[in-house]
């Protein structure tokens, strides 16, 4: 079994409260005690990208609401493989924000990955629950169809940078807090590119880029709850030259139901019966997202009775994107006094008080709503 993953302040050693400053602060703390090119621990490097992850989360205002209101579930959802974060920071884009530029030996290139994309998708409460192929259509930039990525007018060509002989990079040796560091950086003449464009492409203006709109296909796992994010994997925009493309985040929202509620994998519906079948009992249908379902009211239910039907509720949606068994559905019964009443009611409901007296039992007062009151049955507090 996997290892429980560990609290994102806990890694940083702050507060739940903790301002951005001392965010930054505790990560940079951190990243001078494990950075693996200067740390002795055995486990450096898989700390530091520990601590990297946690910073990149809580440091990013969007991701921060959403851990501290769902935890890691609601930040890291792929269908292809969830529990994945997406979004990270590039490692050499936070160490370069402590080190004030410049990144270490092992570090070759500043060229960059795809930039990704963000999207927000709304979709039924049925939905959620069942999963679903939704299109969404998204504008990203892609290779410039004219110069097939190049930059260079189609009839012309690109030429080898001479500042970089043609790798894109530059070799600099500067003093850091570390020492002496041999670094390499973006070449400041083709822009890590290896190659100048004297006649750039007219479509793009040389960027070798260009802004496509996109359909493309999600799929909604079953059990995914509001908030929840998709990770489509190298469908954001493309990276440098070898670089991979970005991905495609997007974020789920779900419409709320006329009936059904959710809570954590458990559906809960609220029903009204008469006073008759409470007295006597009956066999009633009740909405379920399966279709309608018999239930059984046993004679002298009560308002606020709850009945549980299992395995109705929501998928058990696991970090993987695989679902296991699925929640239950809790029917909430509520009883309806009428309000209006026929000759021959009335005449039936007198004779009835009459032989129940009209004693008045106070009850005690639990400052607590309706749902509550549920909340409190389903932890056994009632």
């Amino acid at each position: 079994m996997a290892a429980q993953k560990r609290d994102y302040y806990e890694i940083l050693g702050v507060g739940r409260g903790a301002t951005k400053e001392e965010l930054k602060k505790a990560f940079h703390r951190l990243a001078r005690q494990y950075h693996p090119d200067v740390s002795q621990e055995p486990d450096a490097e898989a700390r530091f990208k520990e601590i990297n992850e946690a910073y990149s989360v809580l440091n990013d205002p969007d991701k921060r609401a959403r851990y501290d209101r769902f935890g890691h579930r609601g930040i890291g959802v792929d269908p292809g493989g969830f529990g994945g974060m997406s979004g990270f920071p590039d490692f050499e884009e936070i160490f370069a924000d402590f080190f004030g530029g410049f990144t270490n030996v092992r570090d070759t290139s500043r060229r960059r990955r795809g930039r990704d994309l963000h999207l927000d998708l709304t979709i039924d409460f049925e939905e959620s629950v069942f999963g679903a192929e939704k299109e969404v259509e998204i504008n990203r930039l892609e290779h410039c169809p004219v110069c097939s990525g190049s930059g260079a007018e189609p009839g012309t060509s690109a030429r080898r940078c001479a500042e970089c002989n043609g790798t894109g990079q530059v070799r600099q040796v500067r003093q850091s807090l570390f020492g002496s560091m041999l670094y390499t950086t973006q070449c400041p003449r083709c822009q890590g590119r290896g190659e100048v464009v004297d006649t750039p492409c007219k479509h793009c203006n040389g960027s070798g880029k260009a802004q496509v709109r996109r359909t493309i296909k999600v799929k909604v796992p079953p059990g995914i709850d509001d908030g929840m994010q998709i990770r489509l994997s190298n469908q954001g925009e493309p990276g440098d030259s070898g670089m991979a493309n970005g991905d495609l985040n997007v974020n789920v929202h779900v419409r709320p139901h006329q009936f059904f509620r959710r809570r954590h994998d458990d559906i809960i519906v609220e029903i009204s019966i008469n006073i008759a079948q409470a007295a006597l009992g009956d066999k009633i249908m009740v909405p379920t997202v399966d279709g309608d379902m018999e239930l059984s009211i046993p004679n002298g239910t009560q308002a606020g009775k709850v009945f549980r039907l299992r395995g109705k509720g929501v998928p058990h949606l696991r970090r993987d994107g695989s679902t296991s068994g699925r929640g239950d559905q809790l029917v909430v019964v509520q009883v309806a006094v009428p309000t209006r009443l026929t000759a021959e009611q009335r005449e039936l409901f007198e004779r009835l008080a009459a032989t129940m007296g009209s004693e008045v039992i106070t009850q005690k007062n639990e400052n607590k709503g309706f749902f509550e009151r549920v909340w409190d049955w389903l932890s056994g507090e009632q």
